[in-house]
């Protein structure tokens, strides 16, 4: 072969290679028009103020977007407002309540060109509704505290009002929670509030057009299996990059796994994928071929105890359940170390953070002497028991399916068992344990969950009196374990009051001791989400916290 052969047939080899190249990226572009996302929980309801699940917020954070939002800098931002108001900017002034007391006027601007995505634009009508509906002692909304302070709406104009709400909050001017209802088409369906949760058009036809005005609109939906959502043509803020995004539901983690390797999605939320274990082993085996991502957050795993149990409602009881407990070994040995063991919700990652509250190490003497000093006795290896001779059993539940949590459940259990408490599994589906056995209190004695904050969130809908969720207030509040503390009431009610951050903090402190000496909840660890991404993809930035990434879909794109 000559050399100008040679030089010819490298010429065109590369060429062929350059073009079959361009044909790869060409036709990998067009495939990423279309993103598929796994994720393990289908929401027990759409309508963005009734129950609390992340599953809700994050498919909702295709399809709208609320008045503020805590971003992923930890910094309260305009999100459907135009600007944020403040003291010293004038949009919020200091003002006394009818009967005297210390309130506040917060004057907000929404986005002129916020409309729904059936064309109705976006307006104060919206927002004086949705205060009506949170409002309603029987709405059925999962939080209606911040509702009922808002004592009156000034309509200013169609995009411009004011709120006059009965205390001044040093997180006075967050707006997130009061998440907009299109009061053109939900204002009939309220006709009767106690049916409201079960008439709402978010679940009677969710792909109906004007429930939003994000970057994409949910236009099919099959129950506990997928969520389509394409582009909204009316969507008034910056161009997403995806043409059309489906949102999968595989509730066991092993099979999400699976469908990602695949390639029937492209990628795993997350918020809402797998635990830090498995993606551990993922990352190891098939790093190569995905982008994996540990973020830490104000993730708080946790079981709520059932206080209207008799035996539970002991305080001695509960704190024995908590030494006869090794979460260090479970921190270390199933997750590496990266999920720490948590003494209450409040993160070390929140500057409200109190390192000097009571702690429970292993310690199986402990627990007894406890157990035996409430009458709860054993003989040997037996299961203890009382007087009369009932054993000392409980029924622990969570969301099946996930891998992760179960070997949780078989551990928690063996540890139990060797303090002589038998500990039995009963798992449900991750939109019936939320959408009725949590949310209606029907679990008979612990319910292992996440509770998901933003910085400094006052946990007063988990854990004031007034948030039990009953029949009578249809389930409204999530306060689930039914704890009463006339104290700690006091504290939630005072500590939003504080203006001052070192007076505040000494407020946090308390209560962060009450939690951890009462023990509403046993404390259990604080998650790290792992997102598992395609290298393809770009602009998604974990917040590490309850706002989902999904707020910022617009952001998202095709590497080139």
């Amino acid at each position: 072969m000559t050399r100008t052969l040679q030089t010819r047939l490298k010429r065109c080899l590369h060429m062929a290679a350059f073009f079959a190249l361009g044909l790869m990226l060409q036709t990998a572009t067009a495939l990423a028009k279309d993103l598929v996302i796994g994720i393990t929980q289908y929401p027990s309801t759409f309508h963005p103020n009734i129950d609390s699940m992340l599953a809700k917020s994050y498919v909702h954070g295709l399809t709208r977007r609320p008045v503020t939002v805590t971003d992923a800098d930890w910094t309260l931002q305009c999100m459907l407002c135009t600007s944020l108001p403040t003291l010293e900017n004038g949009g919020a002034v200091l003002e006394k309540t009818p009967d005297g007391k210390d309130g506040i006027a917060v004057t907000y601007r929404l986005q002129k060109d916020a409309v729904w995505a059936d064309g109705v634009p976006v307006s104060v009508d919206d927002v004086i509704f949705t205060w009506e509906v949170g409002k309603h002692p029987q709405s059925g909304v999962a939080s209606a505290e911040g509702y009922r302070r808002i004592l009156s709406i000034d309509r200013i104009d169609d995009k411009i009002f004011t709120l006059h709400v009965d205390r001044r909050t040093f997180d006075y001017n967050d707006l997130s929670s009061l998440n907009l209802l299109p009061a053109h088409i939900e204002r009939d369906k309220f006709n009767d509030p106690a049916a409201y949760r079960t008439q709402t058009t978010f679940d009677t036809a969710p792909t109906t057009l004007g429930l939003y005005m994000g970057p994409y609109v949910m236009t099919k939906v099959e129950t506990g299996s997928f969520m389509v959502f394409e582009k909204n043509p009316r969507w008034w803020g910056k161009a997403p990059a995806f043409d059309k995004i489906t949102v999968r539901v595989i509730e066991n983690t092993a099979t999400l796994e699976a469908n990602l390797l695949s390639g029937s999605i492209d990628m795993i939320a997350g918020e809402l994928g797998l635990n830090v274990d498995q993606a551990l082993a993922f990352e190891q085996r098939h790093g190569d071929r995905f982008h994996v991502q540990f973020n830490p957050g104000l993730i708080y795993e946790h079981i709520d105890l059932m206080l209207d149990n008799p035996i539970l409602a002991d305080r001695r009881v509960r704190q024995a359940l908590m030494y006869a407990l090794d979460r260090k070994v479970i921190s270390e040995r199933l997750f590496g170390g990266k999920q720490p063991v948590a003494d209450t919700g409040v993160n070390p990652l929140d500057w409200v953070y109190a390192d000097d509250v009571p702690r429970y190490p292993h310690d199986l003497r402990k627990a007894a002497e406890l157990l035996d000093a409430v009458g709860w006795t054993r003989r040997g290896n037996e299961v203890r028991k009382n007087a009369a001779g009932a054993p000392l059993r409980f029924t622990l539940m969570t969301t099946a399916g996930n891998r992760t949590r179960e070997l949780v459940q078989q551990v928690l259990q063996s540890q139990w068992k060797a303090a002589g408490i038998e500990v039995r599994i009963n798992n449900e589906p991750a939109r019936v344990f939320f959408g009725e056995t949590v949310t209606k209190r029907k679990f008979e004695a612990m319910a292992m969950f996440a509770w998901i904050s933003a910085p400094e969130s006052v946990p007063r809908t988990t854990l004031h009196s007034e948030e039990i969720p009953t029949e009578a207030n249809n389930w409204s509040g999530q306060n689930y374990t039914g704890y009463k503390n006339p104290d700690l009431d006091k504290i939630l009610e005072t500590i939003e009051l504080e203006l001052d951050r070192r007076k505040r903090k000494a407020m946090w402190r308390e209560l962060q001791h009450i939690y951890a000496t009462e023990l509403p909840a046993l404390p259990l660890y604080f998650r790290a989400n792992p997102f598992i991404m395609p290298p393809w993809l770009a602009g998604i930035r974990p917040t590490g916290h309850q706002y989902p990434t999904t707020l910022w879909v617009e952001e998202w794109a095709v590497k080139k």
